[in-house]
């Protein structure tokens, strides 16, 4: 149940899924630190010391971060992010831990059918990542999809066992800009970029206009504020109308995760909004589905319900696989 493990040069956090963060009782001693971080260095041959004051490694499943004593002034901070080669929650649990109305869940699978390209929202921890992998088992195995991450965190292949997959990992010489017009030549149905945080957005936009959908996650507060986010990202003033006029056209949804913690240290994640963005008739909508955790609105974007009846889609919010889907994601 562990996601990360932080040090801060004098104790140990933990965050847990279940028992919330809370600091461990055990004292690490100084060696143990200097061997752990001549250890990473060695592994990934790079120095670490006063002119090499980063460090940052990961393996399949952990992500590491290593700030030097020489700029840590309070001592050498260590965090490590736990990203496990599996899905974390199931159908069933979802509605148990009321992640969401059953409706908003049937919703989303339809979005996922209708092959809709999905923003997840959300403070840093907040789980987006995870939301956004358990959604994606739910497409079609035949249908290719193209992961591009610079940590690897989705665990495609591993979560869909036999599906069409292709996972690129982007760094030096080759970024996510790159990446992404890479993909069009290797016949994506779906491409889902790890984290939109720079001008890649404007390419994976692009990407979306010519019929390849897909996912991405943002650090986003409210979804009303994604196309003012993703404008501000691509970082084109000259053309600031007409990007966020494609913005309300190719981003079909977005859903913002919440993650708060009881006075008890426990912690509950849960889809506090869900919105649907539409270009109609020359202006720009959005539609609010769920506001603070509940199912506010019914009304769907003509666009939006016209792409669910064209992929079979009779009742949006209600999903005619959801027993078979529930059985299967036991």
């Amino acid at each position: 149940e562990v996601t990360d493990v932080d040090y801060n040069g004098q104790k140990l956090w933990i965050t847990d899924l279940k028992e919330g963060r809370y600091c461990a009782n055990e004292e690490i001693p100084e060696y143990f630190i200097s061997t752990f971080t001549h250890n990473i260095s060695n592994c990934i041959n790079k120095q670490f010391n006063n002119a090499n004051k980063i460090l940052e490694a990961d393996t399949k499943e952990l992500r590491i971060s290593i700030i030097h004593e020489s700029a840590a002034i309070s001592g050498i901070s260590i965090c490590i992010r736990k990203s496990p080669c599996f899905v974390r929650n199931t159908l069933e649990n979802l509605l148990d831990q009321k992640y969401c109305e059953k409706e908003v869940l049937h919703l989303l699978l339809n979005c996922v059918q209708a092959k809709m390209n999905l923003v997840f929202g959300g403070e840093p921890g907040a789980g987006k990542t995870e939301c956004a992998k358990f959604f994606m088992q739910f497409i079609r195995k035949e249908e290719r999809v193209i992961t591009i991450e610079d940590s690897l965190e989705i665990h495609y292949a591993n979560i869909n066992p036999g599906a069409d997959a292709v996972e690129l990992r982007v760094g030096k010489g080759f970024d996510y800009t790159d990446a992404i017009k890479a993909s069009l030549r290797q016949n994506p149905s779906w491409l889902m970029l790890s984290e939109a945080r720079s001008v890649e957005v404007t390419s994976l936009l692009e990407q979306w206009s010519t019929g390849v959908h897909g996912f991405t996650t943002i650090h986003l507060d409210d979804v009303r504020k994604l196309p003012d986010r993703i404008l501000n990202m691509m970082n084109n003033v000259n053309d600031a109308q007409r990007m966020e006029n494609r913005i309300y056209r190719y981003v079909n949804a977005a859903v913002l995760i919440r993650k708060i913690e009881s006075s008890d240290g426990k912690v509950r994640r849960y889809i506090d909004q869900l919105c649907f963005f539409s270009r109609e008739e020359g202006k720009n909508r959005i539609y609010m589905i769920v506001d603070d955790g509940a199912l506010v609105s019914k009304e769907l974007p003509p666009d939006i319900k016209k792409r669910f009846r064209e992929t079979g889609v009779e009742e949006p919010f209600v999903c005619r696989q959801f027993e078979t889907y529930l059985k299967e994601n036991r």
